[in-house]
């Protein structure tokens, strides 16, 4: 995808919902939104930011992926698993700004643009390698009726 196909509200970047829990050897990324696609955009944040300083990262690259599962546990394993592959393979893009443009609840499945640039040592500060995620005491809290939307997720580190 190229960058043309990029609005100016796809630039602006949403205020900070997430922050990390101390866990035993692993850190729990804690996201929150207005909608739970929102919670789950964020929580994919909450790892990019986990990753490097986002203050560093220009958004020049964009990728498109695709996640899909039985339930929204999987569906959010498999989301977070997707983009951290995307950082983990060539070209090693880490995201700035995630998109959720397909949150689909019936069949599970979710279409995203991740708006970034190629991960460089010296540009962007290392911070802790994610080197899985867990389905560990995850918890999606989807309250739509009190607008409580909210994601746990503990990431090996």
């Amino acid at each position: 995808m190229d960058m043309e196909n990029i609005s100016e509200e796809d630039y602006k970047i949403p205020d900070v919902k997430y922050e990390y829990l101390d866990h035993t050897a692993d850190v729990q990324l804690h996201a929150w939104g207005d909608s739970l696609k929102e919670a789950f955009e964020q929580c994919a944040m909450a790892m990019f930011g986990y990753m490097t300083d986002l203050a560093y990262v220009e958004m020049v690259q964009i990728q498109e992926i695709e996640a899909s599962g039985h339930d929204l546990e999987s569906l959010l394993y498999n989301f977070l698993d997707e983009l951290l592959f995307l950082f983990s393979a060539e070209p090693f893009l880490i995201c700035k700004k995630v998109i959720i443009d397909v949150f689909n609840l019936d069949d599970f499945t979710i279409k995203c643009r991740c708006i970034g640039e190629e991960f460089q040592l010296g540009k962007h500060p290392q911070g802790t390698e994610v080197k899985a995620i867990t389905y560990s005491a995850m918890q999606i809290v989807n309250e739509p009726d009190t607008n409580k939307f909210e994601v746990f997720v503990i990431i090996d580190i």
